[in-house]
């Protein structure tokens, strides 16, 4: 509660500052030179309610949205040995972690993949692909558990959540304000909102989505440096750069959109697509795992 509590309070301030400093650069006397009626504050706070609200819904039913686009299965009851030993080991890191047991599922991929995904670290999710444990040892299993685990632990789909609310809350006010200047200013509509309004926001709003999906990428990548950490710590550093190179020799199958920024990996990306992607290299995952455990040369 508390980080919700200071995104949105941070976001909040940010919207505020924003507003104050299009009033000093006069974009709001501006526009009312030319008819317009745009209320800055009550923008600010469509922004927040729609920017936060989809984001927040997404997050809500994440685990309900997994399971239906995977096919995911909950083990309630093992049927074998190895998901009975699948259970044990998340169990066993939960509790290492700090958190509740999740619910764990495995769902039907011949690649290699696993996610984490839930509302809150005490209502979560952790799914792998038969893939995985039909081509993984059980210690490099162990490490993508601890990988997707430690996600769970820290919050990070919370993280991203707020993230994705704030960037989704500048998309929709800086489209709207940017569709109240060419409608009222360039097009010198008076009348209500022409279609050069609704024309330049939508524009305005893919545009400035793609940019935003930028910065929100940028920290799944970063966190997937920390949770590679923690998949080290709970099953060795051997056996997660172990997982890690044996997800290189395959490219991981690609996850639902929704899903891929909480997989183990993706297909790689190149240029200037890199900035859009959800996880950096896993050759650079393995070098950074290799030096923290002082085996780069």
């Amino acid at each position: 509660m508390r980080r919700i509590a200071l995104f949105l309070l941070t976001n909040i301030a940010i919207m505020v500052v924003l507003s104050i400093t299009l009033r000093i650069l006069g974009v709001e006397s501006l526009l009312a030179e030319n008819g317009s009626d745009l209320n800055i504050n009550a923008l600010v706070i469509f922004s927040a309610v729609f920017g936060f609200g989809g984001s927040f819904i997404s997050l809500a039913i994440s685990k309900w949205m997994a399971k239906r686009m995977t096919g995911a299965k909950v083990i309630e009851n093992p049927a074998n040995n190895m998901e009975r030993w699948l259970i044990e080991t998340v169990e066993k890191q939960a509790g290492i972690v700090g958190i509740r047991m999740p619910e764990v599922a495995i769902f039907p991929s011949s690649q290699m993949n696993a996610f984490a995904t839930g509302a809150s670290k005490n209502k979560a999710l952790v799914a792998v692909s038969q893939g995985l444990l039909d081509n993984m040892n059980k210690g490099e299993i162990e490490a993508v558990v601890g990988h997707e685990m430690s996600h769970v632990a820290n919050g990070d789909m919370v993280t991203l959540a707020l993230i994705q609310g704030v960037v989704n809350t500048f998309v929709f006010f800086l489209s709207r304000v940017i569709g109240h200047i060419v409608d009222r200013v360039i097009l010198k509509n008076q009348r209500g909102h022409g279609i050069g309004y609704f024309v330049t926001v939508i524009f305005a709003q893919v545009v400035l989505s793609i940019l935003a999906s930028v910065v929100v990428m940028y920290f799944s990548r970063k966190r997937e440096f920390v949770a590679d950490t923690g998949g080290a710590d709970l099953a060795g550093h051997q056996n997660m750069i172990g997982a890690l190179k044996r997800l290189a020799q395959k490219e991981p199958e690609a996850l639902p959109e929704q899903l891929a920024a909480f997989g183990i990996g993706e297909k790689p990306k190149s240029g200037w697509s890199q900035l859009w992607a959800s996880h950096p290299p896993l050759e650079d995952r393995i070098k950074a795992l290799e030096s923290r455990a002082g085996l780069s040369n």
